[in-house]
């Protein structure tokens, strides 16, 4: 990795369409992810466009001016526990911290959104983002086997005490 580097809010031009479309063939390429995933990846970004407020956010990484990597914070269904959704780094982005500065940055909004608690939902064969997850101080509080996106998979929900 080269040249400068930058995470901004997602407010440019192109920048939903480009998650979705990161998402979709980032996945597919090394997992093998159908267009469900792609559905479901476009499903969130729809939801966090019609619902925009100060209680969520997203960020994109940039490189040299490209992006290569995001992450967003919503509200969970439960009061006072955001979740963290969409974290990707395209393999241009990897192995410089960006994953770390993204989830960095995501929870130090939601505590001053004054959330108590993060949460998030991810699979196991996602190894390097459990790996930024762990590093951050989430803990794997459940799992479940499940069949998505043309695989069989192993759902897991990771949760983070934001504390005071």
């Amino acid at each position: 990795m080269t040249g400068p580097v930058l995470i901004r809010p997602l407010d440019q031009p192109g920048d939903l369409g480009w998650v979705v479309l990161a998402h979709a063939e980032l996945y597919h390429r090394e997992y093998g992810w159908d267009a469900d995933f792609e559905a479901l990846v476009l499903r969130i970004v729809a939801d966090f466009v019609g619902a925009r407020g100060d209680d969520r956010a997203a960020w994109i990484a940039e490189l040299d001016g490209d992006r290569v990597g995001c992450v967003f914070c919503v509200p969970d269904e439960r009061p006072g526990v955001a979740r963290l959704r969409l974290l990707l780094l395209q393999p241009r982005g990897r192995g410089a911290g960006l994953g770390h500065a993204l989830v960095r940055e995501c929870l130090a909004f939601a505590r001053r959104a004054g959330y108590r608690s993060v949460a998030l939902w991810t699979n196991d064969v996602l190894v390097a983002a459990r790996h930024v997850y762990e590093r951050a101080g989430f803990r794997l509080v459940s799992s479940e086997p499940h069949h998505s996106f043309g695989h069989d998979l192993v759902a897991q929900t990771w949760e983070l005490e934001l504390g005071s």
